[in-house]
Parts: structure tokens; C-alpha cells; sequence
């Protein structure tokens, strides 16, 4: 994909268990995000959402939902993405799309969802349907049970992953602390998370509490430019790449533990960004289980295959080391809202790399690394960001 689209904005609500409905989310995202662009809402072009939903809200129609946030939205074409977790960075692709066709020069990206409302149970079922459905033994596993299988699978291959996984959980955990629009800011010591107790029960063996990811509600938004008008604004980020990469939906059909649809994706990103991982300065990484982010430090490159946890080890992915992972807490404590999810990372990356993150800035952050999943390993977006 060309390098001709830049960041010039964006929005992002609280995530956790909120009493706004979805259409209050995506109007409090798109409002904060064409404020910080500076621009008018009459100069919006178009508008894309990023909602997985599979019947959570009955807000059915929710792309033209955008256009509560201003009159002078009204006849913007409107159109909503779906592609399971990864619903938001396929709204943003949408997005990028129409400008690089000469379609739009300016356009909004919305991702939200409302899920804490509904049982865990109802939620959990909703999910899954973004499975294979046409296997009697695929179709009955949860995504907790999907990718507990991964980590049976990659201690019958190379060594038991729980300690790494206790580790990332913990990291991210404490990474939130920093995050005031994190769903728990809440420490957690290692020890509390590689026990199983009343606390930290096994969900999906061997996966625990403190492996899963929150379900949680909440919005995120940016303003995407052609790159030749992005010197008109005050902050902006450009996309040196942006790929996306599907595989097979049947788990039966790949080797899941290989990540391969990621491990793709990545090293397509940086070719065409002319970077190395080495080059990186700081990820946002789809962790919605902690054993997904153990597999992403192999299919990024960071560690061979098998040994993933040597980046926990070394400290390469803590924010101190060589390439901080997950600065905002992740899914894992920032929270899971699915359609809202790859827009905040995108809107979280284009903050670090424009000065405006707050706790979490990290001096002279130059290049951002993103990598959004759709379910297990299926559709994967990774996108390298640059100041």
C-alpha cells in the first residue's frame, strides 16, 4: 500500500464497564477526534465504523450513528466494517482505501462497542461465532478454549509457556497503571498471576483469569488525510505501511501455533516500510490472551520460534527496553471493546508518536508498531506508524 496517508486526529473514550449506549460512544469518540484535528466537521468527506456487535446491541444500522455528532455530517457517505476483533483496523484500511482511490481527501474512523451489559456467557457465545462453524469440533470452542489450545500446543512442541504468559500478564497490568483511560488500573505481582486460585481460576486450561482479556465497552477515532494535506495540521503521523494479511478461517487447515497469517503480515509491514524490527521503537500488539502475545514476539521477529520468552527474560518488551510492547496495558487491562480495539491502538500510537500521550510518552518515539487480529490468527493487521 502507498505511503500517502497521515493521522491527524483522534479520539478515545474510557474503557470499562460504562453506562453510555453505543450510540453515546461513538459520538464522544468522533467528537474529540475532528476537535483535535482542528478541522470542521463539514470537511469530513466520509465516515467508516469499525462494530463487530453479533447481536450484542441491536444498534444494527450503527455506521450512520456517526453522524448524531454534528449536522454537518448528514449525507457524508457512511459504511460500517466488520472482520471479528479486527473490525476496527479494517475500518480504518476502508478508510485509507477511498483516500489513496482519490475518493475523499479527509475521512473519519470510528471503532466501538458495547458488550458489559450483556452476561459473560451471551458475550462469550457472540464471540465464538467469529469461529469455524461448519466443524462439529471447532464450532463448540470459546476463544478462551481456542487459544488454550495454542498453549497446549506450544508446550507439547517447545516448553511449557505459563511463566511467560504470568510475566506478560503482569507487565501489562502494570503498564495500565500510566493509562487513565485503561479498564483496570490495577497492579498484579507475577506470583498472583501464575497461581491458580479462587482468584485467578483456570478458564480454559491451562489459560487463567489473568491470561484472558476484559470485555469492556468503549470508542475510539481518528482523522485520516492524503499525506500531501497533513502539513496543515499541527499533529500528524503518516503510515509507512499497512498491511493485511487473512488465512484460513479452519483452525484444521494450519498450524495455529505457527502464526503464520501474523508472522506475514509482519514482515510484509517492515519490507515495506524499509525498517527492521530492530528499528522499532515502541508496539501496540493484540494480546486478547496472553499467549497471543507470546506467539506475536515470534512472528514479529523479536525471538526465534519457541522462544518467545526470551523477550520477557531479556526485558526487551518492557518500557525500558529495546522495544516496549503494550505501553497502553493492552487488551489484557486497557480492555477489548472488539470493534473499538485496532482504532485505539492506531489513535494510542499516533498520540505516542506526536508527543500528546501523557504518562505513557516515551522520549524521541519516532516509529510505532500495530498489529491487530482477527480471530485466531485469522485476519492480522499490522501497520508501522512514523512521527
Amino acid at each position: 500500500m502507498s505511503n500517502t496517508v497521515a493521522i491527524v486526529g483522534s479520539g478515545h473514550t474510557k474503557f470499562g464497564r460504562l453506562e453510555d449506549n453505543l450510540e453515546a460512544l461513538i459520538v464522544a469518540a468522533t467528537r474529540e477526534a475532528v476537535e483535535e484535528s482542528g478541522l470542521a466537521p463539514e470537511q469530513i468527506d466520509a465516515v467508516f465504523l469499525g462494530h463487530f456487535n453479533s447481536g450484542m446491541v441491536t444498534d444494527g444500522f450503527a455506521s450512520s450513528l456517526i453522524h448524531q455528532a454534528y449536522p454537518e455530517l448528514r449525507f457524508k457517505p457512511a459504511m460500517r466494517a466488520e472482520n471479528a476483533c479486527a473490525s476496527g483496523s479494517a475500518a480504518i484500511h476502508a478508510g485509507m482505501n477511498t483516500i489513496l482511490a482519490g475518493k475523499a481527501q479527509t475521512v473519519l474512523v470510528v471503532g466501538a462497542e458495547k458488550m458489559t451489559h450483556r452476561p459473560t456467557a451471551d458475550v462469550t457465545t457472540a464471540l465464538a461465532g467469529a469461529g469455524y462453524q461448519n466443524d462439529d469440533d471447532e464450532k463448540i470452542l470459546s476463544f478462551p478454549q481456542v487459544f488454550g489450545v495454542a498453549a497446549q500446543q506450544y508446550a507439547e512442541r517447545y516448553a511449557s509457556p505459563l511463566d511467560a504468559m504470568a510475566h506478560i500478564a503482569a507487565k501489562n497490568h502494570h503498564n495500565a497503571m500510566r493509562n487513565p483511560l485503561a479498564h483496570m488500573q490495577k497492579a498484579f505481582s507475577f506470583d498472583a498471576c501464575s497461581q491458580v486460585s479462587d482468584k485467578n481460576p483456570e478458564i480454559a486450561p491451562p489459560l487463567r483469569l489473568t491470561d484472558c482479556s476484559l470485555v469492556t465497552d468503549g470508542a475510539a477515532a481518528i482523522v485520516l488525510t492524503a499525506e500531501d494535506n497533513a502539513a496543515n495540521f499541527q499533529n500528524a503521523a503518516r503510515f509507512r505501511s499497512a498491511v493485511h494479511v487473512s488465512d484460513f478461517l479452519p483452525m484444521g487447515r494450519r498450524d495455529f501455533v505457527a502464526f503464520e497469517g501474523p508472522e506475514r503480515a509482519f514482515a510484509m509491514a517492515l519490507e515495506q516500510a524499509g525498517v527492521t524490527v530492530d528499528d522499532i521503537d515502541f508496539a501496540e500488539v493484540h494480546d486478547c490472551f496472553t499467549i497471543a502475545e507470546l506467539l506475536t514476539y515470534e512472528a514479529m521477529g523479536l525471538a526465534p520460534k519457541g522462544q518467545g520468552a526470551r523477550a520477557i527474560e531479556d526485558g526487551s518488551v518492557y518500557r525500558d527496553g529495546r522495544l516496549p510492547v503494550n505501553l497502553s496495558g493492552g487488551l489484557k487491562a486497557k480492555g477489548h471493546p472488539v470493534g473499538a480495539t485496532g482504532v485505539s491502538m492506531h489513535a494510542i500510537a499516533y498520540r505516542q508518536l506526536t508527543g500528546q500521550a501523557g504518562e505513557l510518552q516515551l522520549p524521541n518515539a519516532k516509529l510505532g508498531l500495530i498489529f491487530n487480529m482477527g480471530g485466531a490468527a485469522v485476519a492480522n493487521y499490522v501497520s508501522v506508524l512514523e512521527a
